[in-house]
């Protein structure tokens, strides 16, 4: 399931009015909403998942939508349509997945902001309850803040990137806290170093940015 997947129908009715991508990497998952109409944030969700005998089962770590699921386990029978579409089915409901794309680059995977420069120095950040996390996989990148133990939704914000020559450009779709942004692109340095990706540039508001993002599931796990 490793990739970016667009939700195509709910219950057998197409999905026309809104975007949903799910990025699935590394034991983790992420997805993303938002108005085709107006850009307008809908939602995000995800958190940790397993596969066990052709069943999905997902853990939550912040939900918009219910913030009651989070750290409950939910399964889903997993039924492949063929290799780029899936159907996922739940009590409540029957949903289809279409795969977005099979690209990849070294910096797909999950990861966790684990540095930041200010003022010239490097500061360490212990991920833990509270945390902010980059995914990135098929072509799609999503980032999230989030406290998974207060429950407590930050911020998040996704689209389309491109990682070649050491050269990270980003194409936002929806961000949460401003649906103006929709449609920027945004261009940073990056090197992969000791397996940490430093990301260096300047943020949409042009302040100067260094940080560096470690393995999710060796820093936070760890």
């Amino acid at each position: 399931m490793e990739g970016a997947w667009k939700l195509t129908y709910l219950d057998g009715e197409a999905i026309t009015n809104r975007e949903v991508i799910k990025i699935v990497k590394d034991g983790y998952f992420a997805l993303g909403s938002r108005d085709v109409v107006d850009n307008s944030f809908l939602g995000a969700a995800g958190g940790e998942y397993r596969i066990e005998n052709e069943k999905l089962i997902e853990i939550r770590d912040f939900d918009t939508y219910d913030d009651s699921k989070i750290g409950i386990e939910h399964q889903y029978l997993m039924t492949w349509v063929n290799e780029s579409r899936i159907q996922l089915s739940s009590a409540s409901s029957q949903k289809v997945w279409e795969r977005v794309s099979v690209n990849n680059d070294d910096l797909d995977g999950n990861w966790v902001i684990t540095g930041r420069q200010r003022d010239g120095e490097m500061r360490t950040m212990i991920p833990g309850d509270r945390r902010t996390i980059k995914i990135l996989g098929g072509g799609r990148f999503q980032w999230i803040a989030f406290n998974s133990a207060t429950k407590t939704f930050g911020a998040s914000g996704g689209g389309t990137y491109t990682a070649q020559n050491g050269i990270y450009t980003e194409r936002i779709r929806f961000f949460s806290k401003d649906k103006n942004r929709v449609g920027a692109d945004l261009e940073f340095d990056y090197e992969v170093i000791n397996g940490e990706w430093h990301h260096r540039g300047n943020s949409s508001k042009g302040q100067s940015i260094y940080e560096i993002w470690s393995p999710y599931q060796e820093a936070y796990q760890k």
